[in-house]
């Protein structure tokens, strides 16, 4: 009975979403307001990765802009090869004058089915091969939070000084068209607010399932101890790689939508700093909470667009702050309130009553 209840439970929030994302939002919404609400989701689909890499694994990941930007620039590229036309360079190779063709490693983007692959694929196979050096040394912790924020910080720097072949800083700007639709018009920004939804709700389904499975009860037991997962015969080094690359191919799928919903990507979008901001999102909302992490992304980028406005020098700070409160405070997130307060209810109740001659 109780199987059947957390089932029903998960259909009607499933159901709850759906009809959130797919008929209240288009309709209360103005086209800019959805327009940023797309660009919101995407964060959140990295929040699902950072949830079941860092919430059940322990995995603090600092550097997933490296995998948002390596799904980002696969999708900008091909849509700028598109732009362009058959035979003619993207707007800013011709701009700088220094192509005369297409660098080889751009040619392969031409290809829509390749370019799509790549968006998901791409990010996996840098995770997995940075994982086995990683995990197989044993390496955890602290350090794994520093050197997948240096891998960010590299990533972005040689972007940087590629200017001929990713735009530089700029990064690829004006993406124009999404596989044959024209992203001006508003019709087809809906359309990409609606791909972002469903594939948010999917990798949402596909976490819980992994998250439920032994696969999920043997990640969590690699994060509690680790060296017991050992002695019991099973490598915690590729469990947790497992969790490492499904989140990187999550984030590259985030990148890649991103794309046509803001139409730029750039080094900025990517770096140390978008990084961190993936992961204070999922901390604030709660990184252990599926829904937690996303709904605290979401609010989070809501937050940032708000008061960046407002104060854009003091937004940074505040940020930093927030993430140092929910870790010291509430390391459980937001999403571990409602938790706290039914235990205190079933703790109030169960405590016995004193007798009268006590309580005088």
């Amino acid at each position: 009975m109780t199987v059947l209840n957390g089932r029903a439970r998960t259909w009607a929030g499933f159901a709850g979403a759906a009809a959130l994302l797919f008929a209240i939002a288009p309709l209360a919404l103005s086209d800019f307001r959805l327009g940023l609400l797309a660009k919101y989701l995407c964060t959140a689909m990295v929040a699902v990765g950072i949830c079941l890499a860092w919430g059940r694994g322990g995995l603090l990941t600092l550097g997933q802009g490296v995998f948002f930007g390596l799904g980002g620039y696969a999708m900008a590229m091909h849509l700028k090869i598109a732009d362009a036309g058959p035979g003619n360079l993207p707007d800013f190779m011709a701009l700088y004058g220094t192509a005369t063709e297409l660098p080889w490693w751009w040619k392969p983007f031409a290809n829509p089915a390749f370019a799509l692959a790549a968006t998901v694929l791409l990010p996996m196979a840098v995770a997995a091969i940075l994982g086995l050096f990683i995990f197989r040394r044993r390496v955890k912790g602290a350090y794994f939070a520093i050197l997948s924020q240096a891998l960010a910080a590299a990533f972005a720097i040689w972007l940087i000084g590629q200017q001929a072949t990713t735009g530089g800083t700029n990064g690829l700007t004006d993406i124009q068209g999404f596989f044959g639709y024209d992203l001006n018009d508003p019709v087809n920004q809906r359309m990409v607010y609606f791909i972002i939804a469903a594939s948010l709700l999917a990798l949402i389904a596909l976490a819980r399932q992994l998250i439920h499975s032994r696969y999920g009860e043997l990640l969590v037991a690699v994060r509690d101890s680790e060296e017991r997962v050992r002695f019991l015969g099973y490598n915690p080094a590729n469990v947790k790689l497992v969790a490492y690359v499904v989140a990187a191919g999550m984030a590259g799928l985030a990148g890649a939508l991103f794309v046509p919903a803001v139409g730029i990507i750039s080094p900025a979008m990517i770096g140390i700093v978008p990084s961190i901001e993936f992961v204070i999102g999922a901390a604030v909302g709660g990184r252990a909470s599926l829904v937690g992490a996303v709904l605290g992304a979401i609010g989070v980028a809501w937050a940032k667009t708000v008061l960046s406005e407002e104060f854009p020098a003091g937004w940074t700070y505040f940020q930093g702050l927030l993430f140092i409160v929910a870790l010291a405070f509430l390391p459980g997130g937001l999403a571990s309130l409602t938790g706290m307060v039914r235990r205190r209810r079933k703790a109030v109740q169960q405590k016995p009553a004193l007798p009268v001659g006590e309580a005088a």
